[in-house]
């Protein structure tokens, strides 16, 4: 498998950098996708692996996460590999003034790969450019954030493959704040390799999707539609994607504040406007304060609420990142064998 680095050269897979989803093409995603399925049975807890004994994670994390920081951690730990994690800045020399390309060229002689968060656009190909072993961006500051793209696409196919259905014809709604959330910026980069799609932006004006994303996205051939108004604009879709608003990217609290709430969506609405098998997403944290709560907590008992299986899926998404980036696709099973304790029926 070959991708594209973001310096424009193409190289092997083995030992690359995972930054921007325009590293990929196509057939590299269904080559991901083809791995992540094969890592099932480990994430299911009904096999362990070994294949990655010895080799050390460095978890860099200089801004908040919950899923991302542990799904990365987790998926290191079920491929027989160890964590180190390192958290904010202030447990970090960072805060001391050092520069990511000291911090780079340091940690990465203590890791085999290294993950990373970083609040600033651009951070962590910075950070790559100096390391001195494979980085995966965990996002950075608005600009993106890979591999919960893949991995929202991933859920994407298994859910409309239960339906007889492929992502190529996707019609799929983006709710929320378009703006700042970099997990719709990768996902609409990653659909800008299929056909067909139709995709229905909602959000406040002052939060829309950037211009230059859209544009991708029409000379990709697709069909894309901007609006301010929700209902009108969620009943022919297959999937609906809400994202909160990102409050970390505003000057404060009160700015934020403007536009929280602005579109929520409950059993109500679902069923008032939705067709009745539309798949309902988020990249998690879902913002359930009373003033926020952008899918209401009466939507956990829809089986089409597919946010929890959504974060299942990272997991084996970044399972298989890793076990690319390192080379041991190939070697999963080699070392399988039964998980010891219960397991609670996964």
């Amino acid at each position: 498998m070959r991708v594209v680095d973001t310096e424009g050269q193409s190289v092997k897979f083995p030992g690359s950098h995972i930054l921007s989803i325009t590293q990929f093409e196509r057939h590299d995603i269904e080559s991901v996708f083809a791995v992540a399925d094969q890592m099932a049975p480990y994430a299911r807890r009904e096999k362990m692996t070994q294949v990655l004994d010895g080799a050390i994670l460095g978890n860099m994390f200089f801004e908040p996460s919950t899923r991302t920081r542990i799904s990365f951690g987790c998926a290191f730990n079920l491929l027989g590999g160890k964590v180190r994690e390192t958290t904010g800045f202030e447990s970090s020399a960072l805060a001391k003034g050092e520069s990511l390309y000291d911090t780079a060229r340091v940690l990465s002689a203590y890791s085999d790969v290294i993950a990373m968060r970083h609040p600033q656009a651009g951070s962590v190909a910075e950070f790559a450019s100096a390391s001195r072993v494979p980085v995966l961006n965990g996002g950075d500051g608005a600009n993106e954030h890979p591999t919960q793209a893949l991995l929202d696409l991933y859920t994407i196919r298994r859910e409309l493959e239960g339906r007889g259905r492929s992502i190529d014809g996707l019609r799929i709604a983006m709710i929320g704040d378009l703006r700042y959330g970099r997990t719709v910026h990768s996902l609409s980069k990653l659909l800008s390799l299929y056909k067909k799609v139709k995709v229905v932006l909602i959000s406040p004006k002052e939060l829309s999707m950037p211009e230059s994303i859209v544009e991708g996205l029409r000379e990709a051939g697709h069909d894309v539609v901007v609006s301010d108004e929700l209902e009108t604009n969620i009943r022919d879709v297959d999937i609906v994607y809400s994202t909160r608003i990102q409050e970390e990217r505003f000057s404060s609290q009160d700015e934020a504040d403007v536009y929280r709430g602005r579109f929520r969506i409950n059993q109500s609405i679902y069923t008032q406007f939705c067709q009745p098998n539309t798949v309902i997403m988020h990249p998690l944290p879902r913002d359930s304060r009373a003033q926020a709560n952008e899918l209401d907590a009466d939507l956990d008992n829809n089986p089409n609420l597919a946010i929890f299986r959504q974060a299942d899926n990272g997991v084996l998404v970044r399972m298989a990142l890793f076990a690319l980036v390192l080379d041991v696709a190939d070697k999963i099973h080699d070392s399988a064998k039964p998980v010891p304790w219960y397991t609670g029926g996964r």
